[in-house]
């Protein structure tokens, strides 16, 4: 029987799983995801989790336990950096060891470490690596790195095309046909924050689905092409030190230039070291652009639905008045 590997769905899961996904199943595996988050999976996590970790960690955590009894392998990568000058957060880089020594029953692990500084052949000898756990041999990996590497591309061309990333993924149907959103004559704003808070429905309380039935047009993070966001100057004296951070305020930096949006949404967790800096330089830019308006949504575990759309109404309405024809 062929053995099944885990990949709990938060985290990392919104950036790479078509490249996992393809990576594994091409290797023979049978791939099991955790699903979507809900309040038993959230529950778990806040019971196993660090009790001052931020509510992603916690969610990770209750992904990993709704997968312990379902598979034979677990897939955690160590993710450290992949352009060469910005590293992730701690908590990327701890996930293996944090994992590991809370559940003592777990699964074996595959806890590759990533970390492109390290040579040429880094990443495909961390896949390497991953193939070896499985017994596949060297030939096999080759293989499926490539071909993981062509739905990952497939996958991006999709997200910079406008679509989000739960209609880009493998097998997922859009309601768009997955063709780019029509944001002619509407009123577009700019949902920034990392993918596992923005595109995580049941943690951002179904922020970007409630936009949409306002009629308003989004744009993340995962739309703009990362040469876009590279080129972009920065009005600091060095670059942001997280990958994740320096993303979110590049992408703001961008949309505010281009005058893509008409308003700023920021989605945060309570907790989040490198965010607190992250918000604060956002005010900032956000000072020079005042035509722009601005809101910080801050969630955890307790954050409650309707306090949630209340504060999304009343931005939309803010901004929509004053805009005749809107």
């Amino acid at each position: 029987m062929a053995p099944s590997v885990g990949i709990p769905c938060s985290l990392l899961y919104f950036w790479f799983y078509p490249f996992w996904e393809t990576f594994f199943r091409e290797l023979g595996a049978r791939v099991v995801t955790s699903g979507s988050t809900n309040k038993q999976i959230l529950d778990l996590g806040v019971k196993e989790a660090l009790a001052d970790a931020c509510v992603p960690v916690k969610l990770y955590f209750g992904h990993v336990q709704a997968l312990m009894p379902e598979v034979d392998f677990l897939f955690v990568p160590r993710l450290v950096c992949l352009n060469y000058q910005t590293t992730y957060c701690p908590k990327f880089l701890g996930l293996p060891d944090m994992i590991r020594h809370t559940f003592t029953g777990s699964p074996p692990l595959i806890d590759i470490r990533i970390d492109v500084r390290e040579g040429l052949h880094a990443l495909p000898k961390a896949y390497w690596q991953a193939g070896r756990a499985l017994g596949a041999k060297h030939a096999a990996v080759a293989r499926a790195y490539l071909l993981a590497w062509k739905a990952q591309r497939r996958y991006l061309t999709l997200l910079q095309k406008g679509l989000l990333p739960g209609e880009a993924a493998p097998g997922k149907s859009s309601p768009t046909g997955k063709r780019p959103p029509d944001r002619r004559g509407r009123l577009v704003f700019g949902v920034l924050g990392y993918p596992y808070l923005v595109h995580d429905p049941y943690i951002s309380v179904g922020l970007i689905a409630r936009l949409q039935k306002m009629g308003v047009g989004v744009i993340t993070l995962e739309n703009i092409p990362p040469r876009l966001l590279y080129r972009q100057p920065l009005p600091l004296d060095k670059r942001l030190f997280w990958t994740p951070g320096d993303l979110v305020y590049r992408a703001a930096l961008y949309l505010l230039s281009s005058r893509r949006v008409h308003g700023l949404i920021h989605v945060t967790a309570f907790g989040c070291g490198p965010d607190a800096m992250v918000g604060k330089y956002l005010e900032q830019a956000l000072r020079r652009h005042p035509e722009v308006p601005f809101l910080t949504l801050t969630v955890d575990e307790h954050t409650g639905e309707a306090g949630m759309a209340t504060r999304i109404e009343a931005f939309v309405d803010m901004v929509r008045r004053p805009k005749a024809g809107w």
